[in-house]
Formats: C-alpha cells, structure tokens, sequence
C-alpha cells in the first residue's frame, strides 16, 4: 500500500487563525457577560457608551424581562449582537470605567487627580497640554475652575474648589477616552 499524501493547507495549519469549539464558547460567554454588565448600568451610564441603536434598544428591552429561559435567550442575543455589530474591546473598556474597582476606572482616576495638581501648580501654562489631551474641554469652564482651585491653594481654605476642578477634569478625561 501506498501512503497517500496530505497537502497542508496553511490556514488549517495554523493554530491562530483557527479556534476551537471550546474557545469561541469561551469567546461567547463573554460577550454574553459583558451583555449582562451592560444591563445594570443607570440610563445615563447606558447613554455615554459607545454603541448602536441596535444593542441600546436590545439592552432596554433585556431590563423588561424577568422569566429565566427568556432572560439567558435574550443574554445570548445580545453577545451575538455585541460580536457582529460592535467594538466589544471598546464596549468592555467603557464598561470597566464604571466600575470603582477596576484598573480603568483607577487610571483615569490617576490621571485627572496628577492634571488637577499640574494645573493648580503651573496654571494658564498647563492648561493648553489638557486641552490637547482633551479637545472637547469647555475651555472658559475650566479656567475659571482653576482660578478658583488656585485661590483655595493660596488661601488656606477649602471650599471644595480643588473638588470640582477634578470632577471636570475626570469628566473631560472620560469623555476624550470614550471618543477614541
């Protein structure tokens, strides 16, 4: 008997271009989770996601469901939707800022209180590097902000001032990161 010989297909071959069964059920299940964060964010929460029609009106109606079966069918849908219709790395990161504990949620946290103290420390000059790093600053807003940061600082008192010039800055922060 002759041995007859296989001809290699280099996409079969090739362990990354071809998943298992297992994988993309893994790849699925959580979808289908991040679906199920999704569901439990507030309205508002909900409307700062970067997402179709398609998967907000699929999340609004998931909210209206309370049978079991129908809810699991439902969670599948929206990994299907999720899977064809969307950026699910995007949709996971923007999730993740939400939740306090998260690395997301901690680096931008970082990132507003170091641009909070920079510019408190260095003023009107720190002000148009914000601006690069977030285009859609309220510019006059945020002047006026730290102006009154500044003279806390300078003062002694606390009225809160520095407070709301990193809420600002950390809403322009996850604002500038939602675009991108």
């Amino acid at each position: 008997m002759s041995k007859q010989s296989h001809s290699h297909d280099p996409v079969t071959d090739d362990d990354e271009l071809i998943k298992s069964k297992s994988q993309l059920k893994r790849e699925m299940h959580a979808l289908q989770d991040l679906g199920k964060r999704m569901m439990d964010l507030s309205d508002e929460q909900l409307t700062s996601l970067p997402m179709s029609e398609t998967l907000k009106a699929a999340i609004v109606e998931s909210r209206r469901i309370r049978q079991h079966e129908a809810r699991r069918r439902h969670l599948q849908y929206l990994g299907k939707v999720i899977r064809n219709e969307e950026d699910p790395e995007a949709l996971r990161r923007a999730v993740e800022a939400f939740d306090a504990g998260s690395e997301e949620h901690t680096r931008r946290h970082h990132l507003a209180e170091r641009w909070r103290d920079r510019l408190i420390a260095e003023g009107n000059t720190a002000v148009a590097g914000f601006i690069e790093h977030c285009p859609t600053t309220d510019v006059q807003h945020l002047r006026n902000l730290l102006r009154n940061a500044q003279k806390d600082v300078k003062s002694g008192n606390n009225t809160g001032q520095s407070r709301k010039l990193f809420r600002y800055l950390r809403e322009c922060i996850d604002e500038a990161e939602k675009g991108s």
